[in-house]
This record gives C-alpha cells, sequence and structure tokens, in this order.
C-alpha cells in the first residue's frame, strides 16, 4: 500500500491516534465474543453474525491503523526514539495474530453450525450419527480461546508501547 508524503489527519489531529481505537477496543470485543460462543454453543448460534461483523470490522481496522503508523513513524524518526521504533516494531507484527485469530473465528461459525446441525440429527435419528463436526467444532474452539488471547495480548502490547513513547513526553510530532 503507498502511503502519501502528506500525513493524514481527521479534523487536524493525525489519524492514527484516532483509527488505533478501532483496534484497541474492536479486537479484545471479537476476542471476548467468540471465547463465549466457544463456551456456549447456543450463544454461537443466536451471535454468530454480529460476532463475524465485529471480528470483521477489527481485523480490518488493523491495515488501516497500521498504514496510518506508518505515515506518522515517517515523521517522528528523526526524534531517535527507541520507545517509537518499539511501538512500530510491534504494531508490524499485529496483522499475522489478527487474520489468524478471523480466520479461526470464521472456521468455529461453520464448524459449529455444521456440529449444531449434527446434533440435531442424532437427536431425530435412531441410528447413531458420527460426532466428526461436534469434535471439529472442540478443537476449534480451543483455537479460538488461544487466539483471542494471543491477538488480545499483543494488541495490550502494543497499545502501551505507544501509550508510553507519547505520555512520557518524547513523542511530539
Amino acid at each position: 500500500m503507498a502511503l502519501a508524503d502528506d500525513l493524514v489527519t481527521i479534523f487536524g489531529p493525525p489519524a492514527h491516534p484516532l483509527l488505533v481505537h478501532a483496534v484497541v477496543v474492536l479486537l479484545p470485543l471479537a476476542a471476548l465474543g467468540a471465547v463465549a460462543a466457544a463456551v456456549v454453543p447456543r450463544w454461537r448460534q443466536k451471535y454468530s453474525w454480529p460476532l463475524a461483523g465485529v471480528t470483521l470490522m477489527g481485523v480490518g481496522s488493523v491495515p488501516l491503523a497500521q498504514a496510518s503508523g506508518d505515515q506518522l513513524y515517517a515523521r517522528m524518526v528523526d526524534l531517535g526514539n527507541p520507545q517509537i521504533d518499539r511501538h512500530a516494531e510491534l504494531g508490524n507484527d499485529l496483522l499475522p495474530f489478527a487474520l489468524g485469530f478471523g480466520v479461526v473465528v470464521v472456521a468455529l461459525l461453520v464448524a459449529g453450525r455444521l456440529a449444531d446441525r449434527e446434533r440435531s440429527a442424532a437427536t431425530e435419528s435412531t441410528t447413531p450419527v458420527p460426532r466428526t463436526w461436534r469434535r471439529i467444532a472442540v478443537v476449534v474452539s480451543v483455537l479460538v480461546i488461544a487466539a483471542g488471547v494471543a491477538t488480545t495480548v499483543q494488541v495490550v502490547r502494543i497499545g502501551h508501547s505507544g501509550s508510553s513513547a507519547v505520555w512520557n513526553g518524547v513523542a511530539t510530532p
């Protein structure tokens, strides 16, 4: 993605601190919702579309925050601040976490739906029904919990490093 030479702003301030709030709110919210959906199947049935939407918006906000952060970093690179450098390094690592999390959430919603159909067929049938999708849903649930925790921890690490750089008074563009 090519970046413009001019710093993108939203009503005056740089866009990065504002766009970051989408990541900071949406990804942990999606992680919390995904863990709830993984643990309580009826919540997965009821809230699958909102969970998919929040997850998609959270994952989609990461590249926007990264692009605006790259622009802001280009303005601050001359400050020689190791805290800003560390924040930029951590920020560049978030997209794989977010994408992996998004993939396992979609896998949970699909496997969960198929497991629910399998469970319904088992209650209606007198012959044994394989438990394939129910087992897959359990495995994917564990992956969702792990990916949700990892993504949230990474968001907190990145946010803490960025806010430390700003609030310690060393990052003024």
